[in-house]
């Protein structure tokens, strides 16, 4: 299995790791959580200065934690799409720039491919097929893993996804961004029964709904509503059964879609990955389900369920171990199905023998 150093720049934080047959020998991750808080989201011009300032430092510290130099490299990757255009440039030029001064091959690596192998790190005996549930705050994807870029998409959201609605109704209670790790805090001490919140559902034109599509736009409104409305009567905001109500909503919602998409397909297990594969009240009863179902669940650890580059290099390592490298030319993309992942890649680029 091919050793690969990879980096990621999709958004805002500044990832470098080296992988070798699905085992982690480095992982470097420099956050600008703390810079983008003043702002209530992420600036991308900031994200792409702030890449550009750590990713000299981030390269040498995780090839110094590998323990290797060049030489034990076999091939260099980075994200390519989607993410941040300016965001994402840092990290391709730099890979790229790396793969020209050391005669490595480049792969280029699709970012929600990347979420999908987080759970190889954790489970290197994992082999397809197995379902995905892929939850972040720019997507919510179930996803048919076949084989390396070999991805059918089952079902997603039709509007705001999960990580993109616990981030806005954090901010119409006040409780600041990211806002994923506060509401997941503060929903443990609240009762999620407290609020009656709807589950959204996606209409069919024959009539009844969609199965595994999912939609949050209704139920983030529905918060909007209940805040303004308990604001009204001059009572203090109940936040941990706010938060409680809306985070249970939420993961029944993705764990109903996901025990029914994997019954349905007759897969045994649900691989789950993306920042939202952090939240405990998720974990817990999409666990409880699967049990229930005979289903076995996978969730990353939590260091990669966010953003990171192990996973990246993981990612690009199976696939240099089937001989897809990507182009020089290779450019990068803000938005690109995953179903066209394959396009990223030319074959006959590299032998392991």
């Amino acid at each position: 299995m091919p050793t690969v150093l990879a980096l990621e720049t999709s958004c805002d934080e500044t990832a470098v790791a080296v992988v070798r047959d699905r085992h982690l020998l480095s992982n470097v991750v420099s956050s600008q959580i703390q810079v983008h808080q003043q702002y209530g989201g992420v600036v991308p011009e900031v994200a792409s200065r702030q890449h550009l300032e750590a990713m000299n430092w981030a390269i040498a510290q995780a090839l110094a934690d590998s323990g290797l130099g060049w030489a034990g490299i076999d091939g260099v990757a980075a994200t390519c799409a989607p993410g941040l255009v300016g965001a994402l440039l840092v990290g391709l030029t730099a890979a790229k720039t790396l793969a020209i001064l050391h005669n490595k091959p480049f792969i280029g690596v699709h970012h929600l491919e990347g979420h999908i192998y987080a759970s190889y790190l954790s489970e290197p005996q994992l082999e397809p097929p197995f379902l995905c549930l892929l939850v972040s705050g720019g997507h919510t994807s179930l996803i048919y893993v076949k084989g390396c870029g070999q991805y059918e998409t089952l079902g997603e959201t039709r509007d705001d996804a999960a990580g993109e609605a616990f981030d806005k109704v954090a901010r119409l209670m006040g409780l600041g961004y990211p806002g994923g790790p506060v509401i997941d805090r503060l929903a443990k001490d609240g009762n999620p029964q407290a609020f009656a919140l709807p589950e959204g559902k996606i209409s069919l034109p024959e009539g009844g709904y969609h199965p595994y599509d999912s939609s949050f736009s209704g139920l983030k409104t529905a918060m909007l509503r209940l805040t303004q409305s308990l604001q009204n009567s001059s009572k203090l905001l109940p936040v941990a059964d706010l938060a409680a109500s809306f985070q249970d909503t939420v993961a029944r919602s993705l764990t109903k879609r996901a025990i029914a998409c994997a019954k349905d397909y007759g897969l045994g297990a649900i691989a789950v990955g993306g920042g939202v594969a952090a939240n405990s009240g998720l974990r817990l009863r999409l666990q409880e389900a699967a049990e229930a179902e005979n289903l076995r669940v996978l969730f990353p650890p939590l260091k990669f369920c966010t953003d990171n580059a192990a996973m990246i290099a993981c990612a690009a390592a199976d696939h240099l171990k089937h001989g897809h490298t990507s182009p020089l030319t290779l450019g990068v993309q803000s938005r690109l199905p995953l179903s066209q992942v394959m396009s990223l890649y030319q074959s006959g680029g590299y032998s392991s023998g």
